[in-house]
Formats: structure tokens, sequence, C-alpha cells
């Protein structure tokens, strides 16, 4: 398991492609969901580091990104916002994945919903071209929330197959840089 700002174990690094797994979040959700992708991405082989997105700093020894937001009234956590901005030209230049939680269902028009505004907040960006993007349920704990959203029922709709399915997709594309510097 990895802890923030630590890092999986790192054996044959030069064959190994490493991955930044950077999250912003307000109540932990969005950080449970990074570490749970973290592990997959670890368990096939790919150096794996797990930082909250303001907390990252220089990108040049990865060579790969995931970013985790949580959306907040359509737009992605402040934090990422501003980890998108500030390295865009460098996301441009390596493999990218982004993922967002948001609906508190996962039903479809929810999910669209927020596939829509995770959408909009990519394209302010036209630079960055993620190599795959994915929308999780979120969680709701009205006592952590103030008002009228502290009115609403208590809610988990992460689809924990669904994330760890989309993580073995991200881990394939990761590696196939691997690979090619192993056989080469």
């Amino acid at each position: 398991m990895t802890t923030d700002g630590a890092a999986v174990p790192r054996r044959f690094a030069s064959r190994m492609s490493s991955v930044l797994i950077a999250y912003a979040t307000k109540h932990g959700s969005t950080r449970d969901v990074a570490y749970a992708i973290a592990e997959s991405l670890a368990s096939h082989g790919l150096f794996v580091e797990t930082k909250r997105a303001g907390d990252v700093g220089d990108l040049s020894s990865f060579d790969g990104v995931v970013l985790g937001s949580a959306l907040y009234m359509g737009r992605l956590h402040p934090e990422a916002r501003r980890f998108l901005r500030g390295h865009r030209h460098e996301l441009g230049t390596k493999p990218l994945a982004v993922f967002a939680m948001g609906p508190r269902t996962i039903e479809q028009a929810d999910v669209e919903s927020s596939r829509s505004q995770l959408d909009r907040e990519l394209r302010k960006l036209p630079e960055l071209a993620p190599a795959a993007t994915a929308i999780f349920g979120g969680v709701l704990d009205p006592a952590t929330q103030h008002f009228p959203f502290n009115r609403m029922a208590k809610s988990d709709a992460r689809d924990w197959d669904a994330i760890g399915a989309w993580a073995e997709t991200v881990a394939g594309a990761f590696a196939a840089p691997a690979a090619i510097v192993a056989a080469g």
C-alpha cells in the first residue's frame, strides 16, 4: 500500500514506468480511490507515488500521471484545477488519466451529468488529451456538510469493481512504455 508522498518499492527501476497519482479531495473519498488505483497499478509492476495535488512540484521523474478530483458544483476541486493549469505543458507530453468523483448515485443520468462537467473542465485546457477518463460515484456524509447539504441522506456511490476495472485499463496503457524499454 502506498502512503502520501511515499512510493511503492522500486525494483528494476530503469525498466519500469513511474506513475504519479495526484488527488484533490475535501473529505477523503477521492484519496481513498487514488490509493486503490495506486495499489492496482503497483500490482502491475509500475512504480507509483501518490500525493495530494497541491503538494506536487516537479513532474519530470514520472512517465505518466493520474489525477483524481472531486466535482463540486460542476467544477473540479480547486487543487485539481491549479494542478492541471500549472503542469499543463508537462502533462501534454506524458500519458495522462483523469478520474472524478461526484454523482450521489451511479444512475445513468447522474453519471452523464458529472461526465459533462468533467469534459467541460478538461476542454478549458486543450493542450491536454487524457488517454483515459472516468466518473465514479461520490460519498456524501451530511455531518461534514453545511446547509443545505447537511439535510441530505448519507450515501456512498463508489463502485469499487468499476474503479478496479478502470485501474486495470490505466495500468495496461501506462505499462506499454516500460515494455518497450525492457525489450530494447
